[in-house]
């Protein structure tokens, strides 16, 4: 397991950091005007449930593959959760995902802020419990759907194996982002990411359930990050080779 890096503040100097600040920006930003804008649309359209869910998970998985690949300068993580696995598997030092969160989470008030205007006041929709979804529940369903992101972040991008996966890792984790929402968006949100659900909060004044969209992604986050850091990048343990395991 790696160890966690505390860094410094001389980082917030360092060109390669304001580049990677900016970056994040706005690809954090971009992210959420598009996610948070297709549900808007969805609601203005007066668009069946069902129909609205897969309009909005195909807009979060086309436009997550696209801000990952588009923010490579930052790593493009648009997410604290992914922020905060990297920061566990030692990818990036605890001052510089400090600065990421601050900037993932003023990108996400910024964009909805802008989306309020540009839509003549419509109500923001906020990430809450479905009816008859609990507290635990929900906080369940947050952690396995963002364990489920991290994991596939994790395997088919940062995973130094994962050979011929090279290059196709934001498409993946943008499909795994999409059926997620489709899975889960109508029992816990399907947050997976607290600054996409931190700008709609803000913009509305409306916290219902918020720390459900804290606790859940943070932890799943955390935990996909350690356990695939300890059994399978660091892991003394080798794959067998086809004629050993003959």
């Amino acid at each position: 397991m790696a160890k966690i890096a505390l860094g410094s503040t001389r980082e917030a100097t360092q060109p390669d950091c304001i580049q990677a600040l900016v970056v994040e920006f706005i690809t954090t930003f971009l992210f959420v005007f598009a996610g948070v804008g297709s549900a808007m649309a969805a609601d203005k359209l007066g668009a069946d449930a069902l129909v609205g869910l897969f309009a909005v998970a195909v807009a979060h998985a086309l436009v997550v593959a696209t801000m990952i690949s588009a923010g490579h300068i930052s790593g493009g993580h648009l997410n604290p959760a992914v922020t905060l696995g990297l920061l566990v598997g030692g990818h990036i030092t605890l001052f510089r995902a400090i600065l990421y969160w601050i900037d993932q989470l003023l990108a996400s008030a910024l964009a909805s802020y802008l989306l309020y205007f540009l839509s003549g006041g419509l109500t923001t929709p906020v990430h809450t419990l479905a009816s008859g979804v609990g507290y635990a529940q929900g906080v369940i369903w947050e952690i396995i759907l963002t364990f489920s992101l991290l994991f596939s972040v994790y395997a088919t991008m940062v995973d130094p194996k994962k050979g011929d996966l090279s290059g196709l890792g934001p498409t993946l984790v943008g499909f795994v982002v999409g059926a997620n929402i489709l899975a889960g968006g109508a029992f816990s949100a399907a947050s997976m990411n607290p600054a996409r659900s931190f700008g709609p909060a803000l913009v509305t004044g409306n916290w219902t359930h918020h720390w459900v969209h804290w606790v859940g992604p943070l932890t799943g986050g955390g935990l996909a990050a350690f356990i695939y850091e300890t059994f399978f990048v660091n892991s003394s343990y080798l794959p067998l080779h086809s004629d050993e395991q003959n």
